[in-house]
């Protein structure tokens, strides 16, 4: 069983694609819902389980950022010393000052280095780490999430969103400690040399604050827009490039274009807030920076005659002292324009980490504990299965279903009755709404997820095939391909000449084996049942794809692969289900009739009524054809 926690509503952005009429429904599919209110400590704490491991490196690079902090504490004062003895042309103190400040800012920039240097390493091992988990997250996801989520929306989570929090380091946002050290440290010193003056510079400092907190909640939502607007573009670029060859057959380029058009605009416009609450922040400080400049240059130049305590000297240093304090400042706002954007995907990824439905780990059996084992030749068991893709929409109605071990068990009907269901459930790639389910004897919710599947190979009717190689894509169970088990797998269905004239098991797949025909693949399918040698076969429309001729070949070997073997074959054609042991008909997402072939014929019910009009069908596309 599974838990989903689901909240907010509906993301409704301004704007929208060229063609709103067409295009409404896609908008509202590809858009994510609106994130709620999120709080930046918690968000990071919840990243370091995957900053942990590494937590030697930050320790490091955080004492560097605060060493180097010190450090610059320093330099203001030896600068104020250099400009004393030059006034009062003492040259060995010049040069001794001028070399001191030399190796100070070196030293600095050294430490800078490594310090961001350990800071990057670490942050690219935890992104790497948090990728990581991401991915098997998604290989744990249940079905019925991809049902409802476009494929680009997660590959954004697992790049876009993750290359944001990655920000974090490559852009030194951690390093806001050493910042706030060092401003600690300029007070104390700008304090020490002038109290009036430090209360001149500080006056303007509200002010930043108020810029500060007024566009805080601004730019957090523009990068959640940001965030929301990349998955958006990425979900419709991954299903138009997956559907171009419908697109270019309908003529559909222009009309595509158009709703491009649309999404781009809006990425484009969420970009622009974003740049615009950057540029604010980066034009308020430098301006309230170089005002306490020029107010501290103005006092000065009145106090000077009456204070003898105001020289050039202690005004040059002040000086630093003010541009080192606004540095940190400046520094700060742009990590913290970094940090939104940061927060935004990390508010993202986690959502998907906490809403999602994941597969669960074995569960309790429903009756408490597992079943006798008096009935050793039972494979599949389904007891009073109710079961729907959406709520409210019963696909499969208190369905029961038992297979004996070696049997061979035909499911038929019409499109959408409930037979490649029926297989979905017992490969629990899906959950029963009501009943139960055994699978050798055991209830399928006993079963570990991986252990349960390696009791199955299935052949379905829409081949996946993933880049590579022959050998590579029949083997997908193993992780090393036995060469020589996959030859045998090709022999036995009788196809191993061909694709040896196709360049041999080393020959190349292109993605979703793009170079292969529907057949070759449909082929490739079974050699992959059969290299796997579970004792539980299913073929879902299996030779739906395979001309007659090529059929006509695989029939000794479909028969070779199900001697002894437990077989549920799910076919619309109904000649190639003759030789089963016994034919399960489904209606409306009911078991109806039960029988072998002549005796549904004999009953006159829905199986002969399948099979006359699929005769009659048959027949006038030969007729057709001579």
């Amino acid at each position: 069983m599974t838990t989903a926690y689901r909240s907010g509503a509906p993301d409704k952005p301004p704007g929208g694609p060229a063609k709103p009429a067409k295009g409404s429904t896609l908008k509202d599919f590809h858009e994510e819902e609106r994130l709620g209110r999120a709080y930046d400590s918690a968000l990071l704490a919840r990243l370091w389980p995957f900053m942990r491991p590494h937590a030697r490196l930050l320790t490091v690079a955080l004492a560097m950022v605060v060493g180097t902090a010190i450090l610059s504490l320093v330099r203001p004062l030896v600068m104020g010393n250099i400009v004393e003895s030059a006034q009062k042309s003492r040259p060995d103190e010049l040069l001794r000052y001028g070399i001191t400040l030399s190796v100070l800012v070196v030293g600095i920039q050294v430490v800078s280095f490594a310090q961001m240097y350990a800071m990057q390493i670490a942050g690219a091992r935890s992104m790497a780490g948090l990728r990581a988990h991401l991915f098997d997250f998604m290989q744990r996801l249940e079905l019925r999430y991809y049902d409802r989520t476009p494929v680009g929306r997660l590959v954004t989570r697992a790049t876009n969103d993750v290359d944001a929090v990655g920000e974090l380091f490559a852009s030194g946002v951690l390093n806001a400690l050493g910042d706030l050290v060092q401003l600690v440290g300029i007070v104390v010193m700008m304090l020490r040399l002038n109290v009036r003056m430090s209360l001149i510079a500080f006056a303007a400092l509200p002010f930043v604050g108020v810029v500060v907190w007024v566009v805080r909640g601004r730019a957090r939502q523009a990068y959640r827009d940001i965030r929301a607007k990349t998955a958006r573009l990425n979900a419709f670029l991954n299903e138009q490039v997956a559907g171009m060859s419908v697109v270019q057959a309908y003529a559909r380029e222009e009309a595509m274009a158009g709703e491009f058009d649309g999404i781009n605009q809006e990425y484009r416009d969420a970009n622009k807030r974003s740049i615009f609450y950057e540029a604010v922040l980066d034009a308020a400080i430098e301006m309230v920076g170089t005002l306490c400049i020029a107010s501290i240059l103005w006092w000065a130049g009145l106090q000077t005659a009456s204070d003898p305590l105001i020289t050039f000297p202690l005004v040059v240093t002040f000086t630093q002292y003010i541009r080192q304090f606004f540095e940190p400042v400046s520094l700060l706002a742009q990590r913290f324009t970094v940090l939104q954007s940061a927060m935004s995907g990390a508010e993202r990824i986690f959502k998907l980490l906490d809403e999602a439905e994941v597969e669960s780990a074995p569960l309790a059996p429903a009756s408490g504990a597992e079943p006798e084992a008096a009935s050793p030749s039972e494979a599949l068991a389904l007891e009073s299965v109710t079961f729907s893709y959406k709520k409210g929409a019963p696909v499969l109605r208190d369905v029961s279903l038992h297979v004996a071990r070696g049997e061979r068990v035909a499911l038929v009907g019409a499109t959408g009755a409930g037979k490649t269901t029926v297989t979905s459930l017992l490969l629990r790639l899906y959950e029963m709404d009501e009943g139960e389910a055994r699978v050798l004897g055991r209830d399928l919710r006993a079963w570990p997820r991986r252990e349960l599947r390696e009791q199955f190979a299935v052949v379905p009717q829409d081949v996946f095939l993933f880049a590579g190689t022959v050998a590579s894509n029949v083997a997908m169970s193993d992780e090393t391909p036995d060469l020589a088990k996959v030859e045998r797998a090709l022999a036995r269905i009788g196809a191993l000449d061909l694709f040896l004239r196709r360049g041999g098991l080393e020959a190349r797949v292109d993605e979703r084996g793009a170079n292969f025909s529907a057949g070759e693949r449909q082929l490739l399918a079974f050699a992959r049942a059969l290299y796997r040698d579970a004792p539980i076969l299913v073929l879902d429309e299996a030779t739906a794809s395979i001309d007659s001729d090529t059929e006509a070949r695989l029939q000794a070997a479909l028969e070779a692969v199900m001697e002894g073997r437990t077989s549920i074959v799910i076919a619309h054609r109904l000649s190639t289900i003759r030789a089963v042991d016994r034919i399960v008909v489904f209606h409306r997402g009911r078991v109806v009739e039960t029988g072998r072939h002549d005796e549904l014929l004999a009953q006159g019910g829905v199986y002969a009524k399948l099979y006359r009009l699929q005769f009659a069908l048959e027949a006038e596309e030969q007729a057709v054809a001579t």
